[in-house]
């Protein structure tokens, strides 16, 4: 009888095992398959490598936005640049002055 309980005990406890294993074997899977799917973590490198690029645009764009900024203010105030910027750009000159250009 003792030996019947006990081969009884010991057969419980390897349906638990084998249940605990199941268990744990069906959700380590599950968890690998969500790392590793759509939204897993190439998705994630993915975002991330788009995400850096799109900042170091924004921080371009802001460079020269500020750029711009600021040569407007000089555009509008300071008038050393204003004739600076009409000497290179259109190519004004003061009287009794000549322009020299040179091909590259």
């Amino acid at each position: 009888m003792r030996s019947l309980l006990q081969r009884q005990v010991i057969s419980e406890r390897k349906k638990k095992r084998l249940i605990f294993y199941t268990v744990f074997f069906i959700a380590l899977l599950y968890i690998i398959l969500n790392i590793i799917g759509d939204n897993g973590i190439f998705k994630f490198i993915e975002l991330k490598k788009r995400k850096e690029g799109l900042e170091r645009e924004i921080y371009r764009i802001t460079e020269e936005n500020r750029r711009l900024q600021n040569q407007i203010e000089a555009l509008r105030n300071d008038p050393f640049y204003i004739e600076k910027q009409a000497r290179e750009d259109l190519g004004f000159s003061k009287p009794g002055e000549h322009i020299f250009e040179y091909e590259r």
